[in-house]
C-alpha cells in the first residue's frame, strides 16, 4: 500500500513559487524540477508537487480550479508495483469511482488515476528509479 504522499498544486508562476516556498524553509528535489514542475520536501514520505498550469491541466480532463474561488488537488500515492496500482484502480472502480484518464506507462513510471465518489482526483504510481531518463 501507499508510503508516500505527493500533493499535486498548480501555480500561475513556478519561479515566484519556488522562491516563496524556498524562503518559508522548503527544499526542492532537484532531480524532479524543472520549467514545468518544482518538487517541494515536506518530509521522508510527503511532497508538494508544485506545477504549471499547462502541466497541471495535462494531467486532469477539467478546468483547473481557481483557488481563490474554489478548492481542488490531485492526490497522488505511491505504489510497489505497476500490478499493485493497477489492481488499486481496478478496485477504485468496482466500488463507483470514475476512471478518468487512461493508464500512462512512461517505461520509469506507471501510473493511473480514478475519481473518487465524491469527484476527488486520485493517482496512483509505481516509480522504478533505475529508469529515470538522466538528463
Amino acid at each position: 500500500m501507499a508510503t508516500k504522499v505527493f500533493i499535486n498544486l498548480p501555480v500561475k508562476n513556478l519561479a515566484k513559487s519556488i522562491e516563496f516556498f524556498g524562503n518559508l524553509g522548503f527544499s526542492f528535489n532537484p532531480q524532479f524540477t524543472d520549467e514545468k514542475a518544482g518538487c517541494m520536501i515536506v518530509s521522508d514520505s510527503i511532497f508538494v508537487m508544485l506545477l504549471t498550469d499547462n502541466y497541471f491541466k495535462s494531467f486532469i480532463d477539467t478546468e483547473i480550479c481557481d483557488a481563490r474561488h474554489s478548492t481542488e488537488v490531485l492526490i497522488a500515492l505511491d505504489a510497489a508495483s505497476a500490478d499493485e496500482v493497477k489492481q488499486f484502480i481496478s478496485k477504485a472502480e468496482s466500488l463507483g469511482g470514475n476512471i478518468y484518464a487512461q493508464a500512462q506507462d512512461r517505461g520509469w513510471m506507471y501510473q493511473h488515476s480514478f475519481a473518487d465518489l465524491d469527484g476527488h482526483k486520485w493517482e496512483m504510481a509505481y516509480l522504478d528509479m533505475s529508469q529515470l531518463p538522466q538528463s
